[in-house]
C-alpha cells in the first residue's frame, strides 16, 4: 500500500451485548457503548474506503491458529449461538456450506457493517494478517478494529480485580486519544494475557502497521461498565 493512501481505523470492542438480539432492551451503560462504536463504524464508512477490514484474535484473547494466513471472505459465517441466540451473521453475503466459521470479533464486526449499511468489499484477518493485508490493497482501506481492554476492572469482572487493570487500559486510551502508534506497538503482551485484555494483539498488529504515518485520532469511549475495559476510538491516516 502507497503511504499516500488513505486509512482510517475504528477501534471498537466486540462484546456480544452490542447486538440487540443478545443484549435485548439495553442498560444506559449498554445504550452508550452502542452508541459510541455505531458513530465509530460510521465515521469509518463515511470516508468511503475502497476496501473494510476486519482485524481480530481468533477468540478467548488470542490470536487464531495459524493466524498469518486467516482470512474471512465471502461464504464464511459465524453465529451467537453459545449466547443462546439463534442468530447466524454471514462475513459478507450469504453464508454457504463449507464456509469457514467466524471468530467472535469478526462475527460482531460483521454485524456492526451490515447494521451501518455497508454493502462493500470486506475482508477479515487475524493480528498477524493486518500489515500484509494493507501491503498488498492498493486503495483506500477502513479498518475494523475489534478488542477490548482489561476483563479484570472490578470484582465482578470475569477476571475479578486486578489493581493493574485501570493503570494498563487509561495507557491504551492515552494512546488511542493521542494518535499513538508507537505505544500501541508497545504494548506488553504478557501483560495483556496476565489482565485478560483481549485487544492487546489486535492493537499492537494496528500500531505497528501504522508506525510513523500522522494521525487525526479521538477517543469516543472508555468505561468499563461491567468490569472489562471498552475503548472506542477513531484514527484518520490521510
Amino acid at each position: 500500500m502507497s503511504s499516500a493512501a488513505p486509512v482510517t481505523v475504528a477501534f471498537c470492542p466486540s462484546p456480544p451485548l452490542l447486538l440487540p438480539a443478545v443484549g435485548g432492551t439495553a442498560t444506559s451503560a449498554a445504550s452508550a457503548l452502542r452508541a459510541a462504536v455505531l458513530l465509530a463504524v460510521e465515521s469509518v464508512l463515511a470516508e468511503r474506503p475502497d476496501v473494510l477490514v476486519v482485524v481480530g484474535v481468533g477468540g478467548a484473547g488470542r490470536a487464531a491458529t495459524g493466524a498469518r494466513a486467516l482470512r474471512f471472505g465471502p461464504g464464511d459465517a459465524g453465529d451467537l449461538r453459545g449466547y443462546g441466540i439463534d442468530l447466524e451473521v454471514p462475513f459478507a453475503g450469504r453464508a454457504r456450506p463449507g464456509g469457514q466459521r467466524l471468530p467472535l470479533a469478526h462475527t460482531v464486526g460483521a454485524w456492526l457493517l451490515d447494521h451501518a449499511g455497508h454493502i462493500g468489499p470486506r475482508l477479515g484477518v487475524g493480528p498477524d494478517g493486518l500489515a500484509p493485508v494493507l501491503a498488498e490493497l492498493p486503495a483506500s482501506v477502513g479498518v475494523l478494529a475489534m478488542g477490548e481492554g482489561s476483563a479484570r476492572r472490578s470484582d465482578k469482572a470475569p477476571g475479578h480485580l486486578d489493581p493493574a487493570a485501570a493503570g494498563f487500559d487509561a495507557t491504551v486510551a492515552a494512546a488511542l486519544a493521542g494518535g499513538d502508534a508507537a505505544a500501541l506497538a508497545a504494548l506488553d503482551p504478557q501483560e495483556g494475557e496476565h489482565l485478560l485484555a483481549a485487544g492487546v494483539p489486535v492493537w499492537r498488529a494496528v500500531g505497528a502497521a501504522l508506525g510513523g504515518r500522522p494521525v487525526v485520532a479521538g477517543l469516543r469511549y472508555d468505561d468499563a461498565p461491567f468490569g472489562v475495559g471498552y475503548l472506542v476510538a477513531e484514527w484518520h491516516l490521510p
